[in-house]
């Protein structure tokens, strides 16, 4: 097992988000052995507490006082009310809370507790957690979800990811009821992965409606199998593109979900995945030191473009990702068209050679290098 960066707050109530797959069950029962574990996807406990959630202290040994968790618990958020009770009572129970859906938690009127539980989220292993078992082509073309590396056949394992994915959470949750058109538009969302979302061209390719193709993003998003990257706009000089981009949160899940064929190039897919896995680590890495960072990109309407820009109380970066073994002058323009709006900005262009060079005031150096370093990076 991998020591994960994970550092939530002693002695105190909190949620633990993130996508299934990443971890979170393993890290919480090796740190938390002696605690109550109630599993929702039993489905002798599933049912008790969704017919009597009010049950959910018979659960607990009266002179108990170490942590009560509960694993998936979006799948009952009337639990919730039963937790803000017992928190509240005069024996102060402590939970915590994981969920791999934030789907049925933001709805409204679902209590959240108000304060009385922190917020974490868990993401793929890093290369800090990984250490010496980080590879990096492995890293682009299957990720770094934890199974992969204790799994003889990542690629069958990340088919099977996908479809219990689909198959549980959305079907059997209801979420939508053509789960083929959601299989047919996840193909073709993956195809843009990284670049502006086309709401429209997206919906006639699936044959869906617009409106359709906005509530499957808002599912993957509710799911924490993706993100929105927003456009940057601070200070706008000049005319820039403002659609979000879209990621799905791990490289192997993206090679996974995209449909290959014989005129696709490998560096293109690769390239992609090498910005899908410097995302992830960003995520990460704010996460897990509580940097405050926001993350968006850069784009002009000339089509000058930054990867991520990270702006935040403890600095503001401009980050370029290549998947390259040389430099070549156009890989500088999008970051001194940037550094000219935004001097302040420390610039980095990472790419996949060996060697730390200097372009003015663009420094250029090898992206695991940088990938490993990011939390200093970032505190600098």
């Amino acid at each position: 097992m991998y020591t994960r960066l994970l550092n939530p707050a002693p002695n105190h109530s909190y949620f633990l988000f993130g996508p299934r797959g990443t971890g979170k069950t393993t890290w919480i029962r090796s740190h938390y052995p002696e605690s109550i574990y109630i599993d929702l996807l039993r489905t002798d406990v599933y049912t008790q507490l969704l017919a009597n959630p009010e049950t959910l202290e018979s659960y607990i040994p009266h002179d108990f006082n170490d942590f009560i968790i509960i694993d998936e618990v979006q799948r009952i958020p009337e639990l919730l009310n039963e937790v803000h009770h017992l928190i509240e009572s005069p024996k102060h129970y402590k939970f915590i809370l994981t969920g791999s859906s934030a789907r049925k938690l933001r709805r409204q009127g679902v209590n959240l507790l108000a304060g009385r539980a922190y917020t974490y989220y868990v993401y793929p292993l890093t290369i800090n957690e990984l250490e010496k078992d980080f590879d990096l082509q492995k890293a682009l073309r299957f990720g770094t979800l934890p199974a992969i590396y204790s799994n003889n056949n990542p690629h069958e394992y990340l088919q099977s990811y996908l479809s219990t994915y689909l198959e549980q959470e959305i079907n059997q949750e209801g979420m939508t009821r053509n789960l083929s058109a959601f299989y047919r538009f996840l193909q073709i969302a993956s195809y843009s992965q990284g670049s502006p979302v086309n709401t429209s061209s997206i919906a006639r390719e699936v044959g869906i409606h617009n409106k359709v193709v906005d509530n499957y993003f808002t599912i993957l998003i509710d799911l924490l199998m993706g993100s929105f990257l927003p456009a940057f706009t601070r200070r706008a000089k000049r005319r820039l593109i403002s659609k979000p981009k879209f990621y799905l949160f791990d490289p192997g899940i993206y090679n996974t979900a995209r449909p290959k064929g014989y005129l696709d190039k490998n560096s293109e897919i690769d390239g992609i995945s090498l910005e899908t896995l410097f995302l992830n680590h960003l995520m990460a890495i704010n996460e897990y030191y509580s940097l405050e960072y926001t993350f968006t990109y850069f784009r002009t309407a000339s089509g000058l473009e930054v990867d991520f820009i990270a702006y935040g109380p403890r600095g503001f970066h401009a980050f370029e990702i290549k998947l390259t073994k040389n430099i070549f002058p156009k890989h500088l323009k999008g970051l001194r068209a940037f550094s000219k709006d935004y001097p302040e900005a420390k610039l980095h262009l990472l790419y996949t050679g060996d060697k730390e060079l200097y372009f003015g005031n663009i420094t250029a150096g090898p992206v695991q290098n940088a990938l490993a370093n990011l939390s200093k990076i970032l505190s600098s």
